[in-house]
């Protein structure tokens, strides 16, 4: 018994356009017309187009599957790669689901590395600090992140600290110079300034040149601080 393509597509839970595109791409060979033109397809094309489905449903591209050739061959080589592939992603799939959780667990921020988000869940940090911790997380190593992450874990938006947040672009001389030195003597401050007494401290370990990571900060400090912060700042390091 012969059957048609739709017969076959049927018999092989597939669709007409399925059989044909196997045709084009010479995964399945012609079969035989009739006497009448219409194809007529036999047991071994049946075989084949299920192997075929078999395989994809696997995860085998029609290219792969073309190389196998027209035999039965056993596909051991091309199994074992996909097998690899899809540890791959089950690991990373695992991994990212332990983020999420996490994440929802704690309600962290998703723009930080989880445990750095996890360390600072309860942390109050204004925008700008926020924001800063963000950049400086893709600039320095993972143990002087985690470093100054710990620091942070102790940030308490204390008066002096809240004054600076909230330090207009305009404030006068006096009112700066005052700022700079209450905070120059704040346990939070020292505490910071204790951790990371220069630069390099916090990013000598950087995978980025000790220049950029320093050009890069800068300019995060200058984008994210106003006028007035900046001049804070300045007086601090003074």
């Amino acid at each position: 018994m012969a059957w048609s393509t739709s017969q076959l597509a049927d018999l092989a839970g597939t669709t007409l356009r399925t059989i044909r595109h196997y045709h084009e791409v010479g995964l399945l060979p012609e079969p035989e017309r009739k006497a009448n033109g219409y194809k007529s397809y036999g047991v071994p094309h049946l075989v084949r187009v299920l192997r075929i489905k078999r395989l994809t449903g696997l995860g085998l591209s029609l290219t792969q599957i073309a190389d196998l050739g027209d035999g039965d061959e056993h596909p051991g080589e091309a199994l074992r790669e996909m097998d690899a592939e899809l540890a791959a992603t089950i690991e990373r799939l695992q991994r990212v689901r332990g983020e999420i959780a996490v994440i929802l667990r704690q309600e962290s921020p998703t723009d930080l590395p989880p445990d750095v988000a996890a360390m600072l869940a309860n942390v109050e940090l204004s925008p700008q600090d926020r924001s800063f911790t963000v950049v400086l997380a893709q600039l320095v190593s993972p143990e002087a992140l985690s470093s100054y992450a710990e620091v942070l874990k102790r940030y308490a938006r204390v008066p002096v600290l809240v004054e600076f947040d909230e330090l207009p672009a305009d404030a006068d001389e006096a009112t700066r110079q005052d700022l700079a030195e209450r905070m120059r003597v704040h346990p939070q401050v020292l505490e910071m300034r204790a951790a990371f007494p220069v630069p390099a401290s916090l990013y000598g370990a950087s995978p980025y040149s000790e220049k950029f990571v320093a050009q890069t900060i800068v300019k995060t400090i200058a984008e994210l601080y106003n006028k007035a912060q900046l001049d804070v700042l300045v007086r601090l390091s003074g």
